[in-house]
C-alpha cells in the first residue's frame, strides 16, 4: 500500500499533486467523475491492457497499463522472463492497481505479450505516454520499480542494464538521479559479481 500512496493511486490522496495526470485533468476533458473515452493518440498496447483493467478507477488506467508495459520491457530485455521477475512484475501492477491478484497477473501477460508482437515500435510510444502522464516522483518510482524486478532473479544481466539506461532516457530521469538508483543496486550487476567471482578466484 505504501508504493500506491507513493504513487498517488491511493483515493485518500486523489487532489495531492503526485496523483497521476487524468482524463478530467487534461484541456478539454470530461468533468471528474465523467467516463472518459481512451483517447485517439493512445497505441494499441495501452488499449489492450486497458480493457483487462476495468476495476481500476477510469482516470488511472492507461497510468497502469503504461506502468505494466515498461516493466516488462526490463524483464524481457535479455529475451528470458524468469519466474522471479515474473513474480515481482505482478507483485508491483497489484500494489500500484489495487487490482485483484487474477487480474495483475493477466495484465502482466498481456504486456508481455505486447511486447514480443511490437515491442520495436511500442516501446518508446508506451514510455512516453508514462512520462507524460506522471511527475518526475512517479517516473522515478517506475525506474526504481524496474531496477527491482531486473535484479529480483539476483542478477542484472548487460542486456537489462542497457535496457533500464534506455529507459530512464525516455522517461527524462535525471543523471544524478539514474546514478543514485544504479548505487543502491550494484551488486547486482553482472559485470560486477562476474568481478567479486574474478577477485575471489585469483585470492583462492
Amino acid at each position: 500500500m505504501a508504493l500506491r500512496h507513493f504513487l498517488g493511486l491511493d483515493d485518500r490522496h486523489a487532489n495531492h499533486p503526485a496523483t497521476p495526470v487524468t482524463d478530467a485533468a487534461a484541456p478539454g476533458a470530461p468533468a471528474p467523475g465523467a467516463p472518459s473515452p481512451l483517447s485517439a493518440t493512445d497505441t494499441a498496447t495501452i488499449r489492450r491492457i486497458v480493457s483487462a483493467v476495468e476495476a481500476v478507477p477510469e482516470g488511472q488506467r492507461r497510468y497502469v497499463a503504461a506502468f505494466a508495459y515498461v516493466l516488462g520491457r526490463v524483464a524481457q530485455a535479455d529475451l528470458v522472463v524468469t519466474d522471479e521477475e515474473r513474480a515481482a512484475m505482478e507483485r508491483t501492477v497489484t500494489e500500484i492497481s489495487g487490482l485483484p491478484e487474477a487480474q495483475a497477473v493477466l495484465v502482466v501477460e498481456i504486456a508481455h505479450s505486447q511486447i514480443e508482437l511490437y515491442g520495436g515500435t511500442e516501446d518508446y510510444l508506451v514510455t512516453r505516454a508514462f512520462r507524460e502522464a506522471s511527475t518526475p516522483d512517479q517516473r522515478l518510482a517506475l525506474l526504481r520499480c524496474c531496477f527491482t524486478v531486473a535484479a529480483s532473479g539476483s542478477t542484472i544481466s548487460a542486456e537489462e542494464s542497457r535496457e533500464l539506461d534506455m529507459i530512464a532516457m525516455e522517461l527524462d530521469i535525471p543523471d544524478a538521479d539514474l546514478h543514485q538508483v544504479r548505487g543502491d543496486f550494484t551488486e547486482s550487476f553482472e559485470a560486477v559479481q562476474r568481478m567479486r567471482g574474478t577477485e575471489t578466484t585469483g585470492v583462492g
